[in-house]
Parts: structure tokens; C-alpha cells; sequence
């Protein structure tokens, strides 16, 4: 079945493409949506009296996402996440982290769906990250995860335990220093 898009489709196409899809995608998804319209002759007329317009949007489109790609490509954020022994996260660092970071740190803001990842970032350290602007358009973002360690423990227990008995055997020569005056 021919559909003609009203916006973009990941995979598919743009906004006033005019592609074929399975009938049940398109009228159990698309239509219902309102993502795509049948490509009837009337709606092709409409269209190539759009085109223009659509023209307009396109280009402005890629000049925003390009416009994104000077600001964030070979830039480095940094996720404050607590490390355990050996690099390893409590966790893993998610799309949504790196979405916030780059907000805060780069003042852009991202769509956490565009940040591919090829693997979970479970390690401390710095990891390259795609950020998906706009089709083919992308931007390479460094992560740089750590510095938020775990607390050490204050004391062990064998040593908690000496330092209770020392407490109990210092408070009885308080209390005589005190009688004695």
C-alpha cells in the first residue's frame, strides 16, 4: 500500500515521501497515528502543491542539526557516577544520564532516543558516543564516567571493637578526675 509521510519516519522516510508499506502497517499503525495519509491522486496533487513548503522545512531541519553537529561533535561531558573497586559501576550509565549531561555541560538539548550505543557503559572511564541530529546526520560525544566513589568504610569491625573499649575503659578516669575536684 502507497502512504505518503507527514513527518519523519526512522527508517522509512520523510515528511512528504511517498513510500510503499504492508497494508496492515499502514492502516493499524500509520493512519491511526496520523503519521501518513493513503497516496490517493487528490492527496498527490496536494502534495506537489506542498512541496515547496516542505522544501523549506527540510532545509531548515538540516541547518538546526547541523548547527547541533558544530556544537557537540569531538565534545567531552562528564557523568559523576559512584565507581566501585576495579572501574566497575554501580549501574550502568543510560541515554537519559548522557542526554542530561550534554544539557547541562553543553547547554544543546538532546533527545535521549538519538544516543546509540553500541554496548551498556558499565565501566569507569571515557567512552564515544553517537548522537543521532537528524538522518544521516551525526555527532560523535565523548562520556567521561567516574570520581563518585563508593565511601570506605569507616572502621573494621575488630577495629570498631577496640575502639569501644577504649571509650569504656577512658570514661572511668573522666569520672574520677571529675571527683577528685
Amino acid at each position: 500500500m502507497k502512504v505518503i509521510l507527514l513527518g519523519e519516519l526512522r527508517g522509512k522516510g520523510g515528511e512528504g515521501d511517498v513510500i510503499d508499506v504492508a497494508q496492515g502497517y499502514a492502516e493499524n499503525y500509520l493512519l491511526p497515528k496520523r503519521l501518513a495519509i493513503k497516496a490517493t491522486p487528490g492527496n498527490l496533487k496536494q502534495l506537489e502543491e506542498r512541496r515547496h513548503n516542505i522544501a523549506l522545512r527540510e532545509a531548515k531541519r538540516i541547518a538546526d542539526a547541523e548547527a547541533s553537529k558544530a556544537l557537540l561533535d569531538g565534545k567531552t561531558v562528564k557523568v559523576d557516577v559512584r565507581v566501585g573497586e576495579e572501574g566497575q559501576l554501580f549501574g550502568s550509565v543510560t541515554s537519559q544520564m548522557v542526554a542530561d549531561a550534554i544539557k547541562a555541560q553543553l547547554g544543546t538539548e538532546v533527545d535521549r532516543r538519538r544516543i546509540e550505543r553500541n554496548t551498556n557503559i558499565k565501566t569507569a572511564g571515557t567512552h564515544t558516543v553517537e548522537v543521532n541530529l537528524y538522518r544521516d546526520i551525526n555527532a560523535t560525544v565523548y562520556v567521561v564516567v567516574g570520581d563518585v566513589t563508593e565511601p570506605e568504610p569507616v572502621e573494621d569491625e575488630a577495629e570498631g571493637e577496640a575502639a569501644e573499649e577504649e571509650a569504656v575503659e577512658a570514661e572511668p578516669a573522666e569520672e574520677t578526675a571529675a571527683e577528685a575536684e
